[in-house]
């Protein structure tokens, strides 16, 4: 049962994600952006992180993505100044050249053994915690303030000029 679970989270996740991108409306790829962290939630859950799910959901699918969806509201782009989409050649050598990465990735990581199971307190909070605040610290800063950044920039460019 949970090899056909992973397979289901595991396309949604994917089918999700690539909607996100795909999507010419902003708050519709907000959308696809929630359904692709419940996924990923999902994955979480089968890998027996319960609290990294709990995060996933609260954390993303919650607060980051109604902030995103707040600076799509506060920057309110009509419907004819949307960027015009046009099938180039490009496109499907981008998704050619994506799925070449992806299979290079998974032959690596295959043959380096490094998809091995987790540390039975990989999921835990003590786990995470000590990670985040050591191994991750300036990844986690860094992230925070282009958060930040990115915030600040939404809200100047979609101040009305008085």
């Amino acid at each position: 049962m949970e090899p056909a679970l992973f397979i289901v989270f595991g396309a949604i996740a994917v089918g999700g994600a690539i909607m996100v991108v795909t999507r010419r409306h902003p708050m519709a790829s907000a959308l696809y952006l929630i359904l692709t962290l419940f996924a990923v939630a999902g994955l979480f859950v089968l890998r027996q992180a319960h609290f990294l799910a709990a995060i996933q959901v609260i954390v993303y699918a919650g607060a980051v993505v109604v902030l995103f969806v707040f600076v799509i509201m506060l920057i309110n782009v009509p419907e004819d100044k949307l960027p015009v989409e046009r099938v180039t050649g490009m496109r499907f050598l981008g998704v050619v050249v994506a799925g070449l990465l992806i299979l290079e990735s998974a032959l690596i990581v295959r043959r380096s053994g490094m998809a091995g199971t987790p540390a039975a307190d990989s999921g835990s909070v003590e786990a995470v915690g000590r990670a985040l605040f050591t191994d991750y610290l300036l990844a986690f800063e860094l992230t925070s303030v282009l958060l930040l950044a990115a915030v600040i920039g939404a809200i100047a460019l979609a101040k009305k000029k008085i």
